[in-house]
């Protein structure tokens, strides 16, 4: 009985400081990772994809062009 109780003890994650600690490590370790992962891919999916082509008027330009 006291064997067994032991035993459980062992793997529980409340009395197993050690095993319990390796694994909250990892376990931040990989959420951080992926949090950092999404934010860069969200970043490059809505990344700036350039000029675009706008029509401006003459008579707007730096030096305008009048008729």
């Amino acid at each position: 009985m006291a064997q067994e109780i032991q035993e459980q003890q062992s793997q529980d994650i409340a009395s197993n400081w050690v095993n319990s600690s390796v694994f909250l490590f990892y376990l931040k370790v990989f959420c951080i990772l992926a949090f950092v992962l999404g934010g860069c891919y969200s970043l490059y999916q809505h990344r700036y994809k350039g000029t675009p082509d706008v029509a401006v008027p003459d008579n707007t330009l730096y030096t305008p062009k009048y008729k």
